[in-house]
């Protein structure tokens, strides 16, 4: 079990009272600040804005350029409702996480004070995505079978295990974020709903996920050199596994549009275009696992076997530029 890093740094404290106050005057209510009920918001048939740009990979691929329009919109529409739907499972995650650790937090902890208005944020998340998600009127599953049954149990390693917790954190949120930079960056006529709803969770997010990198940098040194050893081998695994938790579409999505099995493998991650997407994701978290010594010769080994390998960022939320060169 680990023990928990005390309240000792004064920069710690005063970027945790940052985001707090950052969560006090600039936060964001779903209902206050996306119009549902505007005309342009409303879900109608035969609405192109639901096709998939090319930035998404599946927007790219020749199988869904080839489908009739009709099909593009709903194989569209499906996708980034299941998109929605797994957000709200992930952060219902952190929300029973976050809740599991700062019960066991002391009086004064600045920790408690901004994980709490983090689970806050979290909570209008999920009614943001969920009502994105029942407006769309499509049923769909969010997480795979496996990991809606485990899912409500992920929290309990918050206390025991936070180091652990808080790569979990990384490896939901950098994926999710990365992918959503990504559509904001661009100028596509994506529908309107998507926008609002991505450009609320992109703006509170980049807060969560700052504390996120903070507490790692602030917990990992507490460790001893044989735990920090192991933390560098469960760093890329984690990252790995909640990736495909988070990226790939559950079974459910490619049965119901009948989508062959090589275009899920061309997507996630056989081809070229899609292994450099995959190893984008974490140019960040690459960088602070150079920050926090968790790159030895072992776990650069697994980070290159689980293709996640590549170039670390030179500062946070660096934009790629050019293809990810693998690791030396």
């Amino acid at each position: 079990m680990e023990t928990p890093a005390t309240q000792s740094g004064e920069e710690y404290e005063e970027m945790l009272t940052r985001l707090s106050d950052g969560s006090i005057h600039r936060s964001f209510d779903p209902y206050r600040d996306i119009d549902w009920d505007a005309p342009e918001f409303q879900v109608v048939p035969d609405d192109t804005r639901w096709i998939l740009p090319e930035i998404d990979p599946l927007g790219a691929h020749p199988w869904y350029k080839a489908l009739p329009r009709e099909k593009q919109i709903a194989v569209g529409m499906y996708r980034q409702a299941n998109v929605a739907k797994v957000g709200l499972g992930f952060e219902q995650v952190l929300i029973r996480g976050f809740m599991q650790y700062v019960s066991m937090l002391p009086n004064g902890s600045a920790e408690f004070r901004y994980a709490t208005h983090e689970v806050k944020e979290e909570c209008n998340h999920t009614l943001m995505f969920q009502e994105m998600v029942n407006r769309t009127g499509v049923d769909v599953p969010g997480f795979g079978p496996v990991m809606r049954r485990v899912a409500p149990f992920l929290g309990l390693a918050a206390w025991p295990f936070p180091s652990i917790f808080f790569m979990g954190v990384l490896a939901g949120e950098e994926p999710i974020d990365h992918i959503q930079k990504n559509y904001l960056r661009t100028d596509g006529d994506f529908h309107p709903t998507l926008k609002g709803v991505m450009r609320i969770h992109v703006a509170e997010e980049a807060r969560h996920i700052s504390f996120a990198h903070e507490f790692l940098r602030q917990h990992v040194p507490a460790n001893g050199r044989f735990a920090k050893y192991i933390l560098s081998l469960a760093f890329p695994i984690i990252m790995r596994i909640l990736c495909d938790v988070i990226v790939i579409p559950p079974k459910e999505f490619f049965k119901e549009f009948d989508i062959p099995k090589q275009v899920k493998k061309d997507l996630f991650w056989d081809a070229p275009a899609s292994r450099r997407e995959l190893s984008g994701y974490f140019g960040d978290v690459r960088m602070l696992g150079e920050e926090l010594g968790l790159m030895n010769r072992s776990s650069k080994k697994l980070w290159k076997l689980l293709k996640i390998d590549g170039r670390p960022s030179r500062f946070r939320s660096e934009p790629e530029r050019e293809p990810l060169a693998p690791a030396a």
